[in-house]
């Protein structure tokens, strides 16, 4: 496991929000930014300029075998902790003026290229490496994006100088802490992230050009018989040890391939274990979580003009534009979907619930007797029964169809045989669902004298 098997998702989640569809700068959504994990200076988010300052995450770490006593095994190796974010750099468009100076403009346009003002940003990236008697003592390091500013000149056709782009960036730092510390039968380990800047009579872009943004971190432990344990979906001997687990605007999840344990993503946005990015996907399109295939879609009905301003607005804006515009009709197909087998193999599907599920012809027990479609049974509304349900209490009702869902449970649809509308209900598929334990079979009703 390397850190580079988890970057297309680090990537996704660094990236989230960065640029709103329609992807211009003159677009209302796009003026005022940021996205997801935004760090910003020291009393930014008391002053209503920007948001919290800091965040922090814990996890869980075992030894292996099997922690079996009330207090944990000695663990080995080291810790690769690596702080990304995205570091804000404002671009500025300036032109020529008659005496060879240059002046601010909101738009700078040369021949047929075009660009737009606009904050762009650059990806940072640092790590570091703790071993155990660092992380057992607690231990803090720096994380510094230093200031910058780079100018590119823009020339006309003929060669000539037309204007400059100049992009600036504004100091970033921050403050990281880690440190390790017994919990029942393992290990908790405690990252933390501050933003050391001061907000001091700035406006919301100040503050935002000093605030760390789309932050995440990742964890790789590398040592001998050690492991991270799921604090999501904990196994039940962790649950106790998972529990006092605490989070602030950072969750870490299990990361990497199915099954491996040895690398954590924290990331401000709540995700499952093993995140992946689907294999349908062309490329990310950073719109907040926005569905592919419809974004994409959007994406494509856009007027050259539309297409132009994006295209000036921000470099990766043209790369979707340009993706977009290049996708085949069998690149559109596969975004429309895919039907994944939530039971891939015998062993995952151990009762063959997906095994030639035909709701036509599947039955289910109740009560000692086998109910399929066509049975004739009375609704008893059990539990999670709303107010409409109740209504049906007692009532007779023809079994159309048994179920199971993608968690192997059976829900039993029916019509009620004294609905004037149940041939209609039953044509178009309008049917009422209830699980087994919220019918009977008529046969037993009679017997019970119902």
């Amino acid at each position: 496991m390397t850190i580079d098997q988890v970057r297309a998702v680090a990537d996704a989640v660094l990236y989230e929000g960065y640029l709103l569809y329609p992807y211009r700068a003159t677009s209302g959504k796009n003026q005022l930014r940021w996205q997801f994990g935004v760090l910003g200076p020291q009393g930014a988010e008391q002053a209503g300029l920007g948001e919290g300052s800091s965040l922090s995450m814990q996890c869980l770490v075992k030894s292996r075998p099997e922690p079996v006593e009330s207090h944990p095994e000695p663990v080995e190796g080291s810790i690769t902790i690596t702080v990304r974010f995205l570091q804000v750099q404002q671009r500025r468009t300036q032109t020529l003026d008659d005496h060879g100076g240059f002046v601010e403009v909101p738009e700078l346009r040369v021949d047929g290229d075009r660009w737009f003002a606009w904050d762009e940003a650059i990806e940072i990236e640092q790590s570091r490496t703790l071993d155990v008697d660092q992380l057992l003592d607690g231990h803090s390091w720096d994380v510094l994006a230093e200031a910058g500013e780079d100018v590119e000149p823009v020339r006309d056709q003929r060669g000539l100088l037309a204007g400059r782009l100049v992009r600036e960036r504004w100091e970033v730092r921050a403050s990281a802490s880690a440190r390790l510390e017994p919990v029942g039968a393992y290990h908790r380990l405690t990252v933390s992230l501050d933003n050391d800047a001061a907000t001091v009579d700035q406006t919301r872009d100040e503050v935002l050009r000093r605030s760390l943004v789309g932050t995440h971190l990742i964890l790789e432990w590398a040592g001998p018989g050690v492991e991270f344990v799921s604090v999501i979906d904990p196994p039940p001997e962790a649950a106790e040890a998972a529990a006092t687990c605490r989070q602030h605007r950072c969750w870490p999840v299990l990361a990497g391939p199915e099954g491996s344990t040895d690398t954590v993503l924290g990331s401000p946005i709540i995700l499952y274990d093993h995140p992946q990015i689907a294999g349908e996907s062309t490329g990310a399109l950073f719109d907040s979580t926005e569905i592919d295939e419809i974004l994409t879609l959007r994406v494509m009905t856009m007027t050259e003009t539309e297409k132009a301003e994006a295209r000036a607005t921000d470099p990766r804006a043209a790369e979707i534009i340009d993706r977009c515009d290049a996708l085949s009709p069998e690149d559109l197909q596969r975004l429309h979907g895919a039907l994944r087998e939530p039971f891939p193999t015998a062993d995952d599907d151990p009762f063959g619930i997906f095994d030639d599920h035909d709701p036509d012809t599947d039955a289910v027990l109740i009560m000692g007797e086998t109910v399929s479609k066509d049975s004739v049974v009375r609704i008893n509304p059990q539990r999670r029964a709303d107010a409409q349900d109740l209504f049906y209490a007692g009532q007779l009702a023809r079994v159309t169809a048994v179920h199971r869902d993608l968690d192997g449970e059976t829900h039993v649809a029916v019509v009620l045989l004294d609905d004037p509308a149940a041939e209609l209900h039953d044509w178009y598929g309008r049917y009422l669902y209830f699980s087994p334990d919220e019918v009977i079979p008529v046969q037993i009703s009679r017997n019970e004298g119902r």
